[in-house]
């Protein structure tokens, strides 16, 4: 008899993980847990669903003692009293990336961590197409994973980044190289605790063997403690230590160790990436390219093209004297400290938004001397002031629109210094997502000095 699937949630994650088990012609219904959902107007934006039940709002055990395996949304979280139930009612609960596994070919280089994931996704890609000639890059930089699987093949190489919430729910998802960048604090309102958090993280290798590659950043207290009890063979990369073996940064040049050789790859001058961070995701995605046995030479002329993932340390525009850039993909503290690292002049910095329980203090310890200005916006701004006063940061003004905060740069920055885009927090509930309000910053960037 075949199985039945439940698709919750219907996002752009539960429509790509429909569409490929309809495809696989599987016997399939949808729920949505926000009761105000418009059946009728998402029916019409997706005809092909039509013939398909969607429940709202809840759904009656006669329907839950149908389902074999419920799919959920990254977003849905697995302890919400529903999924409980489906679990009681021995339903399996996958998550996207465990049910485009089942139904994909090929092998899969999974990319995980707190920050750095989409630039590492999108350089590893890019160096993987330099050698394969099938290359998928799947996952949260952009593309459901289960929208890419169909007519893979034994070659296919998915290049997937993959977020804590969807490692919740692997079973069999088995990557032949994984990378786990850096943990530190972030969803806590969703994992509850950090113990939770880097579970979720480094189950990323719950399938991996000794014969695998696990890419590890030394400088992550959390990961060389992992590194003991790893499945995979772990390669390390670091930005501070000289490593016997796997990748270091010292003195502006990204080395590679191994078997008692030293190699220079790259100067970090040839890149068009700025910033430690960015070094480090470089160092990651030349260990997992290493690892899937792609030539150093393709490795280089790759690095050497590379320029800035969208809405990450973007430089948007010079206007009189002043460089704007775009880092809404900061989402959190450690993020966002990041982007201020990599400013090289006196900074503006606009930040604010929705609250995920996260505290700021080492974002504000971070500023040290750079930062100009503080301008915030959203839910946390009270938060954030309050924060940066207890350590010694006055230069705050808080405003309750976007554009008001852009422009209030704007009218307050002179020539050689930079306005910073990094708001440590989530875009939800002024904007869709992040890269709606990165989008909208360059929008208002693009009209100034016209």
């Amino acid at each position: 008899m075949s199985e039945k699937y439940l698709v919750f949630g219907t996002g752009k994650s539960g429509i790509a993980a429909a569409g490929l088990l309809m495809n696989e012609e599987k016997d399939i219904c949808f729920f949505e847990g926000n009761s105000a959902f418009d059946k009728a107007r998402f029916i019409e934006a997706y005809p092909r669903f039509q013939n398909i039940p969607i429940y709202v709002g809840e759904i009656e055990d006669e329907i839950l003692e149908q389902i074999d395996i419920a799919v959920l949304s990254p977003g849905v979280p697995t302890d919400l009293p529903i999924v409980e139930e489906m679990k009681r009612n021995h339903i399996e609960i996958w998550g996207e990336i465990e049910l485009a596994y089942r139904f994909g070919k090929g092998r899969v280089i999974a990319i995980t961590g707190t920050n750095g994931k989409t630039t590492t996704t999108a350089l590893t890609g890019e160096i993987m197409s330099s050698y394969f000639s099938d290359v998928r890059v799947v996952g949260n930089i952009g593309i459901p994973y289960t929208q890419r699987v169909e007519k893979s093949t034994d070659e296919t190489v998915f290049v997937a980044e993959v977020s804590s919430f969807q490692l919740e729910t692997i079973h069999e998802f088995h990557p032949s190289v994984s990378a786990i960048l850096n943990i530190t604090p972030d969803h806590l309102n969703r994992h509850h605790t950090m113990e939770n958090y880097i579970k979720a993280k480094e189950d990323v290798t719950l399938n991996q063997t000794k014969e695998e590659v696990c890419v590890l950043n030394y400088e992550d207290e959390v990961l060389r403690e992992f590194a003991g009890k790893c499945n995979a063979r772990v390669v390390f990369f670091s930005s501070m230590h000289v490593l016997e073996e796997g990748f270091y940064y010292k003195n502006e040049k990204i080395y590679y160790a191994t078997a008692g050789t030293t190699t220079e790859v790259i100067s970090v001058n040839d890149l068009n990436i700025l910033g430690i961070h960015n070094f480090e995701n470089v160092m990651a995605a030349c260990a997992m390219a290493v690892s899937m046995g792609v030539p150093m030479e393709n490795i280089v002329d790759t690095l050497k093209n590379f320029t800035a993932v969208e809405h990450r340390i973007e430089f948007v525009k010079e206007v009189d004297g002043v460089v704007y850039y775009n880092d809404s993909k900061g989402t959190n503290p450690d993020a966002a400290i990041k982007g201020i690292s990599a400013m090289n002049r006196p900074t503006w910095l606009i930040g604010g938004g929705y609250d995920k329980g996260s505290e700021f203090d080492e974002w504000i310890e971070s500023f040290g001397g750079k930062v100009k200005g503080l301008v915030l916006i959203g839910q946390t701004a009270e938060k954030i002031k309050e924060c940066a006063n207890r350590h010694g940061f006055y230069d705050v003004v808080i405003l309750k629109e976007f554009k008001e905060a852009v422009d209030y740069c704007h009218d307050h920055a002179k020539s050689g210094e930079a306005v910073l885009l990094s708001p440590a927090c989530a875009s939800w509930g002024m904007f869709d997502n992040y890269e709606q309000r990165g989008s909208i910053f360059k929008e208002i960037v693009r009209d100034y000095g016209k």
